[in-house]
């Protein structure tokens, strides 16, 4: 079986579960050394959805790839330093590839639905963005001075289209523009260097956390403008796995034109048509851009989604306008 990232080292930040499970999952496989991160490696007994760096790290390994898991909070800095020394120190000097995808906003975010900015606790800002945005920002400073110094690597923000236009919270929205911004400015700074800096945005991710939030709390409304929008299953059937994030980033990390790409958003699905694969499961998600999925997400217009055909795409130009400010 080809191993098109052998003799490559990846870092993946918050690999626990869910995304960041699958991207590190799909790199081992494709013969990378994967370093994962988490905050514990062993799953807490009291947590319902679990996941852990130990289970993660047993996966890969399992599938053939190397993993070494290394616990590390993301809100600490030195935390973020050590792990980037042991890399260093370890692999030579080396990474291609690291992917900013920690995050612990999960829980704070449920907690505060529907709740205005100024009723939610002030702290909602550093719980959102300490990890979800300063720590992408520092992570990628570290990798950087390696990647530069080979003039080789890639970066990846895992993000979502939040940053277009409103979304559960404003520090949520917030974050997501801005490590947008930061793929695009950090892209300008890195090009001459040959060190690319894209932010993925997945499509709707059938998570261990969205499957049991819709077994728990399926009938919970969700406020993403001035609409709502319920947890409703059948919006995941054709939903993404969570390593359709990871076979992107395989497919990014063996393309040989990668800098076109760099400093650019891409969805997962865009990026499944362009280098030919599919999910897991062998199907082809639905892709965000596909207006009858689109109108889905809203009670007034749910209902035209059915006389859309499928090969209907919202136009990328148009969604950038959907964020501007003038």
């Amino acid at each position: 079986m080809s191993k098109p990232l052998s003799g490559k080292v990846c870092i993946v930040t918050g690999a626990t579960r869910g995304i960041g499970k699958g991207i590190a999952l799909q790199l081992g496989e494709a013969g990378a050394t994967v370093y994962i991160t988490g905050r514990t490696l062993t799953s807490p007994k009291d947590d319902p959805v679990g996941g852990s760096l130990t289970e993660t790290a047993k996966e890969i390994e399992t599938r053939g790839g190397k993993c070494i898991p290394v616990q590390c909070d993301h809100s600490k800095d030195s935390d973020v330093e050590e792990l980037f020394s042991r890399v260093a120190k370890e692999q030579d000097g080396r990474l291609d590839v690291l992917v900013n995808n920690a995050y612990s906003a999960v829980k704070a975010l449920s907690d505060n639905f529907n709740k205005p900015f100024w009723e939610q606790p002030i702290t909602m800002w550093d719980t959102v963005n300490n990890v979800g945005l300063r720590n992408h920002y520092i992570c990628s400073v570290h990798a950087a001075r390696l990647m530069t110094a080979w003039k080789s690597g890639l970066i990846v923000n895992i993000l979502s289209a939040a940053g277009l236009k409103y979304t559960f919270n404003v520090p949520y929205g917030i974050g997501k523009e801005a490590n947008d911004r930061m793929a695009a400015d950090c892209a300008v700074e890195l090009r001459k260097m040959n060190v690319a800096f894209i932010s993925l945005w997945p499509g709707l991710v059938r998570t261990e956390q969205v499957l049991h939030l819709l077994t728990t709390k399926g009938d919970e409304t969700i406020s993403t403008s001035e609409e709502t929008m319920k947890l409703d299953p059948s919006m995941f059937e054709n939903a993404e796995t969570t390593e359709y994030s990871g076979k992107a980033i395989v497919a990014l990390a063996t393309d040989s034109n990668i800098m076109k790409k760099s400093g650019r958003v891409f969805f997962t699905a865009d990026l499944g048509y362009e280098y030919g694969f599919k999910d897991i499961n062998g199907k082809e998600p639905v892709n965000p851009r596909q207006l009858n999925n689109a109108l889905q997400f809203f009670p007034k217009t749910k209902w035209m989604a059915n006389y859309m055909p499928n090969f209907v795409y919202i136009p990328k130009w148009l969604m950038a306008a959907a964020g501007n400010k003038f």
